[in-house]
């Protein structure tokens, strides 16, 4: 009877030991304040076992594992653009990095995905849902983001750094996004499930807007088959002619700049930056789409405070199809696409006002196809060009309509 009865407390002993093991124990010594949507959850939802806690449940560094057991499928978002810039990392590596091959991680690698919390808050006890200005705080300057809300990068001079500086930097206040101006937020286009698959945006424009025929340029079927919406209706872009890199090496001039790494090494320049109406090329789907130069880029080494080799030296000068977040209602008058070879890089030789070749920078003209290219489609071809500068008689009446609708101040686009 005696030995039943220790065999019995022993085994109440042993299984009220693995009770207490299996529950946890991580508030005894952790007095951490939750908050948010996963407040609630005990500890080990997220760090897995107590005995090998992981320390960063929602890192890219372990596939965010802490996560995707519950979020499935947003571990994809680890392999995508977002968390690789592996399109920004080959043509830094292409370009600037041929001088220096940690150029990327020098001056490039602070807007990246390194996990969950970069858009969730932060803190990994205080989760939320993402909001615009956790998008914006890497989608800004040059990059689509802040262009939705109306705002350009200023020029890299100081004296032009002036202004207000949301995220960071100074900007232009410009128009905004039409979309913006009605309040819609980014995951309104982008959202979470669309980006994990890699994809630009979960919902087209024609997903919400039928093209109304009454309206002149919906009524040309080449403008619906040829055209990317932007084309006609991106009201502006932030463009960048000549991005500078200067590497200062062993230099005491450099004390002078403004640097932009820890290790006080290279400093950035633009020659030229506007805001106007996007040049148009082709992109992938071989339709009309703007494009912005992703970049026309030079270098400078200096060393001792003297420049090495080949001052002004053009790395590369490569152009982007893309959509700016800039649309309005209205379009540009015909003119602005049947009437402007520039636009399309056709710049006639009399038409230059920046003389390049004279300044050692290795192009005809920024707006001269001749010694770049659009690395994700391509330059509208000058024959098809010609084509679309013939007034036939169905341009001519268009034309017409199009002043009588100014004159008469109609809408001169469809509703939503």
């Amino acid at each position: 009877m005696c030995f039943r009865i220790l065999c019995t407390v022993v085994c109440f002993l042993i299984s009220s030991g693995a009770a207490a093991l299996a529950a946890e124990s991580c508030t005894f010594c952790h007095r951490i304040e939750r908050s948010g949507i996963h407040r609630e959850l005990p500890c080990l939802s997220c760090h897995l076992d107590e005995s090998r806690t992981l320390a960063d449940p929602a890192s890219a560094t372990h596939g965010a594992s802490g996560c995707v057991p519950c979020h499935r499928g947003y571990g994809r978002l680890f392999g995508q653009a977002m968390a690789t810039r592996a399109p920004e990392r080959s043509f830094a590596a292409r370009s600037w990095g041929t001088t220096d091959p940690r150029f990327f991680v020098k001056t490039c690698d602070g807007c990246h995905l390194k996990g969950c919390t970069d858009c969730h808050g932060k803190s990994g006890h205080a989760l939320r849902k993402p909001t615009d200005r956790d998008c914006l705080i890497c989608h800004r300057g040059y990059f689509v983001g802040t262009d939705y809300l109306g705002l350009a990068p200023r020029e890299e001079n100081l004296r032009y750094q002036r202004g207000p500086a949301p995220y960071g930097e100074p900007m232009l206040k410009m128009l905004p996004d039409v979309h913006a101006e009605r309040g819609m937020g980014c995951s309104a286009c982008h959202s979470m499930k669309s980006l994990a698959a890699g994809e630009k945006s979960s919902r087209s424009c024609r997903d919400c807007h039928l093209p109304d025929p009454k309206i002149i340029e919906h009524g040309i079927a080449s403008h619906l088959e040829k055209l990317e919406c932007a084309s006609c209706h991106a009201a502006w872009s932030p463009q960048e002619y000549g991005t500078w890199f200067l590497r200062l090496v062993d230099s005491p001039s450099r004390e002078e700049y403004d640097l932009r790494t820890g290790d006080r090494e290279w400093v950035k320049s633009v020659y030229l930056k506007k805001q106007d109406l996007p040049p148009l090329g082709l992109n992938r789907a071989g339709r009309v789409s703007p494009i912005r130069p992703e970049f026309i880029a030079y270098l400078t080494d200096i060393r001792h405070d003297r420049p090495v080799g080949q001052e002004n030296r053009l790395l590369a000068a490569e152009w982007k199809a893309y959509a700016p977040h800039t649309i309005r209602r209205g379009t540009p008058f015909c003119d602005a696409c049947h009437d402007d070879p520039r636009r399309f890089l056709l710049e006639r030789a009399e038409d230059r006002i920046f003389q390049l070749r004279e300044e050692g920078m290795g192009l005809n003209s920024f707006w001269d196809r001749s010694g770049q290219n659009v690395r994700n489609g391509a330059f509208l071809p000058p024959q098809r060009y010609r084509a679309m500068t013939v007034r036939s008689p169905a341009y001519k009446k268009g034309y017409v309509k199009k002043w009588h609708q100014f004159v008469n101040r109609v809408d001169a686009s469809s509703a939503p």
